[in-house]
């Protein structure tokens, strides 16, 4: 479903001249699974998943979703993903079932057909409580649970989640990746982008884990821990940071130090 091919994005940046932010990397997502990008903040997680959701055009590299490529056919990329993050906007005068609605009717679904897919999305969801909440009365795990229903509303394939629990207490954060895992089981491919470790170690079938812009190694849990002789899944982490830094020439300790309480937090 998801196929990136040596993936590169270059910035000019005013202070630091050209900067690599993601640097020719490469993964495979398919269907009927959670792929988990794990890294600390300004690893570029972000920046790849911009990509995919085609907010941003590759320095270099290919990338398709679903089949279509995100330079050639971003239409289709568009149509055939739902994203969803930790800081998406949601209108203070709409209710719940009028933000949902607009959505559905901005990817031009038919009257009868929305109305169907809405009814259950907000079974699904549990959110016909506060259907007709507007948004500037809606407590944090309401606002998440209709960003959720308005990334997908038009049965996307693809799921992307950027750093989706972010400011959620425990028990909206729990029921959040209940509602992924049954995306999953219901054939979806999904992205789930975090720097928590227990997240990526509960949740996902496959996991990338990225540094400074690149992919130090990638595979299942266990794949991962017989490759690298390692059980501890925080020790495994932050010794890849540490052979990254040597083999770079970087002070290891001085990089994991820096970035270790975003990765554990």
């Amino acid at each position: 479903m998801i196929h990136v091919q040596q993936l590169t994005k270059r910035y000019e940046d005013l202070q630091r001249g050209r900067f690599t932010a993601v640097d020719g990397i490469s993964f495979t997502a398919k269907r009927g699974e959670i792929f988990g990008l794990l890294g600390p903040n300004g690893a570029g997680k972000t920046t790849v998943l911009r990509i995919l959701s085609t907010v941003l055009e590759p320095s270099e590299g290919i990338v398709t979703v679903a089949g279509y490529d995100v330079v050639r056919d971003p239409a289709e990329v568009r149509r055939s993903i739902g994203f969803v993050s930790n800081n998406t906007a949601i209108y203070d005068r709409m209710t719940a079932w009028e933000m949902v609605e607009y959505f559905g009717r901005l990817h031009g679904m038919r009257r009868d057909e929305l109305r169907d897919r809405m009814e259950e999305l907000f079974s699904q969801l549990r959110m016909d409580d506060f259907r007709d909440v507007p948004g500037g009365k809606m407590s944090t795990g309401m606002k998440q649970k209709v960003s959720i229903a308005r990334a997908m509303i038009h049965d996307p394939p693809v799921l992307i989640f950027d750093e989706a629990t972010l400011g959620l207490d425990v028990l909206v954060a729990r029921n959040l990746l209940a509602v992924i895992r049954s995306l999953r089981d219901a054939g979806k491919c999904l992205i789930f982008s975090t720097h928590i470790m227990s997240e990526v170690e509960r949740l996902c079938d496959k996991i990338a884990i990225m540094y400074r812009g690149k992919i130090l190694d990638t595979g299942t849990l266990d794949e991962l821990r017989q490759r690298h002789q390692e059980d501890d899944f925080e020790e495994l982490f932050f010794g890849l940071l540490s052979q990254h830094e040597r083999e770079n020439g970087r002070v290891s300790d001085t990089a994991v130090e820096r970035c270790e309480g975003d990765v554990l937090a």
